[in-house]
């Protein structure tokens, strides 16, 4: 069961995402367009009550239950980003609106970039390691609970990977490449 709804949740925010925007650009809808992308967060808590029954019910937690609380995670820490990200893209497709800005690729704010991108995985991490301390915690049962340890374990490695390599850009900035000719 938790499975269909991590996928239906993902589906439902992106649904709402582009729904809002059709409705802020296309139907020149803003008021209803605010409403539908205000609903995203309400994704995240179908997804939380749904595994939190699967459990009541007695479902040992595996790593599906471990992959909604990194869902909620990613979805709190990232949303907006990713919002703004697609409505700046659907305002200038559909509405006339400026070009997205190219992404910096190299130099002192790429390097800022990285670090900030690295500052919300730390923030995803910590709200998605929070509940699945907390469904531990509720379970009490840690052979039950096992394979959530074990995947906050390895969202740990990754996250102190994603650390090394975004910050590394603060010490060795990536340089332009230079052009044929120069």
């Amino acid at each position: 069961m938790v499975v269909s709804v991590i996928i239906g949740c993902e589906t439902a925010f992106w649904v709402f995402v582009l729904a809002g925007l059709a409705c802020r650009y296309l139907l020149r809808r803003k008021t209803l367009g605010a409403v539908l992308l205000a609903c995203t967060p309400v994704v995240d808590l179908v997804l939380l009550a749904a595994t939190a029954y699967d459990l009541h019910q007695g479902g040992e937690a595996s790593f599906i239950h471990g992959l909604a609380a990194i869902y909620i995670g990613v979805s709190i820490a990232f949303g907006s980003r990713m919002i703004r990200w697609a409505d700046i893209r659907f305002a200038h497709r559909f509405a006339g609106g400026p070009p997205p800005e190219p992404k910096v690729k190299h130099g002192a704010e790429h390097a800022r970039n990285e670090r900030k991108g690295w500052l919300l995985h730390l923030l995803a991490w910590g709200i998605g390691c929070a509940l699945l301390l907390g469904i531990i915690v509720w379970i009490g049962d840690e052979t039950r609970t096992a394979s959530l340890r074990s995947l906050i374990q390895m969202w740990s490695i990754v996250l102190a990977i994603d650390f090394l390599i975004s910050f590394s850009y603060t010490l060795w900035p990536r340089k332009a490449k230079k052009e044929h000719g120069d």
